[in-house]
This record gives structure tokens, C-alpha cells and sequence, in this order.
């Protein structure tokens, strides 16, 4: 009998083609993973983002966000104090109205931060931190002119600091309350700036040496239930 021809399309389904078929499906699914994660971020970064930054009503809230409601607070649980000892310690009127000045708007900037915090669930202190605690201390003990220097050049060089932070956070946030409370926030530095350098007493050349400066770390005292707390003066140190 004479063998019959090979069927033509047929030989993928002999021996030979179904081996190198399995072999070519092995490759493609090794090298699937790889294309299809290529262009994704990666998981790990994903996941620390997601920790930093949370979904709020008012749009993203970032640590950075969280950390300056924070210093808002701690900027009113010393510096109205400090205003409070200016009031009545300054032995110029300028000196007085600057005490005035930070009293006034550290009131109505503490309120607005205490407020925000609330609506975002953002824990705050409830007494300055050691830095701030020794600046009071500096200012309880000086008298007459020595206050009025203390108190300008320490005051000056807080504002300074806190000043560029304010910036940032206005010109990054995507959280519309962040937002409004960075621009109250500004103003009520800028004022701040403007009353103590009007004092006569700011020494400038110490102030850009000290703003060159980074400042040391400092713990974050303990924190309170938002709009539990509202400014106190501290005890001495």
C-alpha cells in the first residue's frame, strides 16, 4: 500500500509542535509579569504615599499639612504668653504694641487652627515644646531694655523661621482648610515681622546668622484632642 501524503496544516499537532507550543506558552507567561508591571510605580512607594497623605472632604491632607497645623498651635502656646509679658514688661510703647500685636492675632489664629484641626482630625498639643519653654524662661527673667531686646530678637528670629514654612505649605497644599489657614497664617506673621522689627531692637545681623542656621530638633510635647485645649501660659521651666 502506498503511504499516504502529510496533511498540510496539520503539524502543529504532532509530537515535535505540541513540545515546542508548551515551551512557547512557558515564555510567554514568565515574561507576563514583566510586562504588565513595567510601567506601574512601585507597590512599596504606593503604600508609603497612602500612609503620609489621606483622603479628607476639603481634598488631600499630606504630613507636611498636618505638621504645620501642629506648629500653629505650638506658635500660639508661647508667643501669647510672650506677647502677654511684652503688654506689661516693654519699656517702650512700640515694645507694648508689638506684646499687643501678638496677643491679639495669636487669639484669633490659635482659634482658626484649633477649628481646622477639629474638622481633620488632627491631634494638637497642649504645651510649647523645650525650645519654646526656655525662650519663656529667658523672657520672665530679663528686665527693662534687656527684655525689650530679648523679646524683639527672639521673636523676631521664631516669625522669621516660621515664616518660609508658611509659604510652602501655601504654595503646595491641596486641602482647601490648610489653604485658608496658611493665608490667616501669613498675614498674622507678616504683621508679627512688622511690629517687632518697628520695636527698634532687632539686631539684623544676628538674625541672618541665626536663620542660616538650621534649628535643632525639638520632641513634639504631648498631644490633646482637637479644640480640647485652648491657650494657657505655661509654668516656668
Amino acid at each position: 500500500m502506498r503511504p499516504r501524503p502529510p496533511v498540510k496544516g496539520r503539524g502543529i499537532f504532532t509530537g515535535t509542535g505540541l513540545i515546542v507550543t508548551a515551551l512557547a506558552a512557558t515564555a510567554a507567561a514568565l515574561l507576563f509579569p514583566l510586562w504588565s508591571y513595567a510601567d506601574r510605580p512601585d507597590a512599596a512607594g504606593a503604600t508609603v504615599l497612602s500612609d503620609r497623605t489621606v483622603t479628607t472632604p476639603y481634598g488631600p491632607l499630606s504630613a507636611q499639612d498636618r505638621d504645620f497645623v501642629t506648629k500653629v498651635r505650638l506658635a500660639g502656646l508661647w508667643e501669647l504668653p510672650a506677647g502677654e509679658l511684652a503688654e506689661t514688661r516693654g519699656s517702650t510703647q512700640a515694645v507694648r504694641d508689638a506684646g499687643h500685636h501678638l496677643v491679639n492675632g495669636h487669639t484669633t489664629l490659635d482659634a482658626h487652627d484649633r477649628t481646622v484641626a477639629s474638622q481633620l482630625g488632627i491631634p494638637l498639643p497642649n504645651q510649647p515644646n523645650d525650645q519654646q519653654r526656655q525662650w519663656l524662661a529667658t523672657l520672665r527673667a530679663a528686665k527693662g531694655q534687656e527684655f525689650d531686646r530679648q523679646f524683639a530678637d527672639i521673636l523676631r528670629l521664631a516669625h522669621g523661621r516660621v515664616f518660609s514654612l508658611v509659604a510652602q505649605v501655601r504654595a503646595g497644599t491641596q486641602n482647601s482648610l490648610v489653604r485658608d489657614l496658611a493665608d490667616d497664617a501669613n498675614a498674622t506673621v507678616l504683621d508679627h515681622i512688622k511690629v517687632l522689627e518697628a520695636t527698634g531692637y532687632v539686631d539684623f545681623s544676628a538674625l541672618a546668622r541665626d536663620l542660616a542656621t538650621p534649628p535643632s530638633a525639638v520632641p513634639t510635647p504631648p498631644v490633646v484632642d482637637p479644640g480640647s485645649a485652648v491657650p494657657v501660659e505655661p509654668s516656668p521651666s
